[in-house]
Parts: structure tokens; sequence; C-alpha cells
């Protein structure tokens, strides 16, 4: 099986929806978030992360940064994300640079950022279908709900 890498897009802050992939976009940093831990329920690793609120002239949106790539950024450079993407925390849209993205200066600044418009504060819902977690004690007690795991005479 060949993985095909989609097309990438190119797109302003406004244009911006939930799970875009190969997101090509400039964005001014207007703010750095103080950084935080975070441990990783994966592998209990601790993370550090800064939400960033970068913009352009059609809106501002939250940008999360981890580890080393906190340190570079700074505050009112503009710059250039390759292969980016977006995605839903607490539906809430997020541009993220990910593992595959690259993040450098751009070569023209970005003089007006539109504040009006924070892409990051409207609520989107997840229409993703949730997986089933595996939970055998729940999975028994749906079973029962719906007449399955019992015997054929309890039913009747």
């Amino acid at each position: 099986m060949s993985y095909e890498k989609p097309e990438p897009i190119e797109a302003t802050v406004a244009e911006l929806k939930p799970r875009m992939k190969n997101v090509t976009i400039t964005f001014k940093v207007v703010e750095i978030g103080d950084t935080r831990d975070v441990v990783s329920r994966r592998d209990g690793e601790t993370y550090h992360v800064a939400d960033v609120v970068v913009g352009d002239a059609t809106g501002v949106v939250r940008v999360p940064l981890w580890n080393d790539a906190i340190e570079t950024v700074e505050a009112e450079k503009t710059y250039l994300l390759t292969n980016g993407y977006t995605s839903l925390f607490r539906n809430n849209l997020q541009l993220n640079v990910g593992r595959y993205g690259e993040l450098a200066e751009a070569e023209e600044e970005i003089e007006e950022i539109n504040m009006d418009v924070d892409m990051s504060e409207e609520t989107h819902e997840d229409t993703r279908r949730r997986r089933y977690s595996g939970d055998r004690d729940n999975r028994r007690s749906r079973e029962r709900s719906y007449g399955y795991g019992r015997n054929r005479e309890d039913r009747y």
C-alpha cells in the first residue's frame, strides 16, 4: 500500500478548518504563552508545551509548540509553516506544526493582524466516530441490556 501525500493547501488564518492536512501558511507571532509541563498518558514522559497566538490580516489562531520548537519562534516575527495541519482541542481549532511540518522565517513581514477574528475561539463539532475503547465491563453491560450474553431460557 502506498501513501500519497495530499496536495499542499495554501491558506490564510480565516480559511482554516478542522482536519486540514499539508497546510502552507504565513503568519506573524502575536503572543507566546507560558510554558507548561504535560505528562503523556501514552509513555509517561514529561513534555513542555506553550500556546502561541499567531495571525495574519484575516484573523488569529492558536498554535501549540512542543519542547525545542518553543525556542524557535519570537514574538512579532513572521514565519512560513509548510506541511502543517489543523485539529480540534476541546472543540476549538488549532494549527499544528507536527512532526513533519517545517517552520522557517518568512521572506516578507506581515504588518497587519486582524485580532477580531479568533479561529480558536469558534466552537467546532467533532464529527469523528468514537473508537471502541475495549472496556470489557462496559461491553458486558451493553450486551445484557440488548439481551446478548444470556441463556436462551432467560430471554423469554
